[in-house]
């Protein structure tokens, strides 16, 4: 039988720091396990993850399927849903507490520029975010975990520094965090950045399933458009953490007087 891993290490400070830890690779995900193992003695650490990988489900909710919760043999819970999922679970029901924190990941590949928005591991720290709780999302670069260790360290550090400069537990924020797969000595300290832009994605795949349908598969990411210096793209092609601070209000507040008179001409028309 394979020992279930604590919520809370005994060697933690008094009252230490509670952390919920999500991710939309899966439970089981190398990413979420390192993260976990980084995090575990410097606060009180409880996972929820989905069941499996659910990239690219952004803040997606289950509203037309019921959802269960299981503990797998890791002592991780996990969810039949997606990222969102679980954190809404976890924080309108699931724990008897609330977390002072918000962490999810580490993602296996970027979340930039364009990407944050179709993202799953921001959508987890995002939902965090909407229950007034500091949150982070932390990504590789890269995939295939290469150099997951030295990312893991960095995510530690960058907990610690936050919590160190008094930003866990009062007002919520929402910082995306990519980190290059690079070894530990190698990785330049953390740069705040806008987020850059991709061009459009490549052209949907078109094939013919075994029973003659038409089937479609979503083409990959476009190429980076804007990598300008301050943006994320270009922090990580030098070697820099990406730190970018992102917001939920998706109002377009530069232009709503010009809107004032669009409105204003069409109720004349």
């Amino acid at each position: 039988m394979i020992e279930a891993r604590p919520t809370y290490n005994r060697r933690n400070p008094q009252n230490p720091m509670k952390i919920l830890i999500s991710n939309d690779d899966g439970y089981q995900a190398p990413g979420i396990v390192a993260l976990y193992d980084a995090l575990k003695d410097v606060a009180e650490v409880e996972v929820i993850a989905p069941e499996h990988n659910n990239s690219a489900k952004s803040n997606a909710l289950t509203l037309n399927a019921p959802l269960y919760v299981h503990r797998g043999a890791s002592g991780f819970r996990y969810v039949n849903g997606t990222p969102a999922d679980c954190v809404h679970i976890a924080l309108s029901g699931l724990l008897d507490y609330r977390p002072d924190l918000v962490v999810s990941g580490i993602n296996n590949g970027a979340n930039m520029g364009d990407d944050t928005i179709y993202s799953g591991t921001v959508g987890a720290a995002m939902e965090g975010y909407l229950y007034g709780i500091p949150a982070i999302a932390f990504s590789q670069v890269s995939k295939d975990w290469v150099e997951l260790a030295p990312a893991a360290r960095k995510a530690r550090e960058f907990v610690l520094a936050v919590q160190q400069a008094h930003l866990v537990g009062g007002a919520a924020w929402l910082l995306n965090v990519n980190i290059p797969n690079l070894p530990y000595a190698d990785i330049r300290p953390a740069q705040l950045c806008r987020l850059g832009k991709r061009h459009a994605a490549e052209p949907v795949i078109k094939q013919t399933s075994p029973r003659g349908e038409t089937m479609y598969w979503i083409g990959a990411a476009g190429a980076v458009k804007d990598e300008a210096k301050g943006t994320d793209f270009y922090a990580t092609s030098q070697g820099h953490i990406a730190v970018t601070p992102l917001s939920v209000d998706l109002t377009d507040h530069d232009n709503l007087g010009a809107w004032g008179q669009h409105m204003a001409r069409m109720a004349q028309a």
